[in-house]
């Protein structure tokens, strides 16, 4: 199953009864074993979780900490990039070259990198202290 099949796949459990927005997202760790994850909504909005979060989360519960490749998947007009908080978090995981495979369901697709989705990341050399 390709990456974008298990994230299409796992869209299907969203949880979305407030906007019906629903999102699959799937990470390929450095192993090459696949975690996936939905959005989760909440009537709380902010306590909500996309599902590019679900799949890292997935992943690190799993005992890994690198990411190689990321699809996403949403039923809209465009292929939906994650949100600024998914894109830090995918920055955390995965090094700037990593390729991002944006979709919809009606099949238009966008490649890109982390790198190119966030430009001047937040990183861990940025909390170094001299």
């Amino acid at each position: 199953m390709s990456l974008i099949d298990a994230a299409r796949k796992v869209r299907e459990n969203a949880h979305a009864p407030y906007s019906r927005f629903k999102v699959g997202a799937a990470v390929r760790a450095a192993s090459g074993k696949v975690y996936v994850g939905c959005n989760v909504e909440n009537a709380a909005y902010p306590e909500g979780t996309c599902a590019e979060a679900g799949a890292i989360s997935a992943m690190v519960a799993a005992g890994e900490t690198r990411l190689t490749e990321v699809a996403v998947i949403a039923d809209c007009p465009r292929p939906v990039p994650p949100c600024g908080g998914c894109r830090q978090k995918l920055a955390e995981f995965g090094e700037a070259s990593v390729s991002v495979t944006l979709a919809t369901t009606d099949g238009a697709v966008e490649q890109t990198t982390i790198g190119a989705l966030l430009p001047g990341g937040f990183s861990t050399e940025d909390m170094a202290r001299a």
